[in-house]
């Protein structure tokens, strides 16, 4: 099984992609929960004036309240990445490419064919890497989820290669 995962085609950049590092990437999702959960895009900065002046709120009621203990936060964040089923989106991947002119389509080259997708809807899509706090020895390094979650129970497996035509 080969560890590490080429972008190649018509692309600026050629990527090589190592999944055994993506564990302590910001980026991750928690794919227990990420389908199940309303996919609704926010608008970033409206959501951060609302937890703000929230914030802002109950200072001022209640007076400012410390955290209790960041040593507990970071046992639970321990145990988290121990025994969680993680993803990571594509995208950011694909943009740092920089699919050419003419690039409409993805082709992912894995154990049992290929399967090819248009390129905005390749944007969508998930890289599992992680099952139970483990990397994925099985069909892996990592599982392919489309973004609506329509094959969340037989991922494409046995990653070779994304390429971009």
């Amino acid at each position: 099984m080969e560890l590490i995962i080429h972008i190649t085609g018509k692309v600026n950049y050629q990527i090589t992609l190592d999944p055994s590092v993506w564990i302590f990437d910001d980026r991750k999702v928690d794919l227990d929960t990420y389908f199940q959960e309303n996919k609704d895009k926010k608008d970033e900065l409206e959501e951060y004036t609302k937890s703000i002046s929230k914030h802002w709120d109950r200072e001022i009621m209640e007076g400012a309240v410390f955290p209790p203990t960041l040593k507990s936060e970071r046992k639970y964040e321990k145990q988290r990445m121990m025994e969680g089923t993680f993803g990571i989106p594509f995208e950011p991947f694909i943009l740092n490419a920089e699919p050419q002119e003419g690039a409409k389509t993805l082709l992912i080259e894995h154990s049992e064919g290929a399967t090819e997708l248009p390129l905005n809807e390749a944007l969508k899509l998930i890289l599992g890497f992680s099952k139970n706090g483990k990397q994925l020895t099985d069909g892996g390094p990592v599982h392919v989820y489309y973004g609506d979650g329509t094959n969340q129970q037989s991922p494409l497996k046995g990653i070779k290669q994304f390429i971009i035509k």
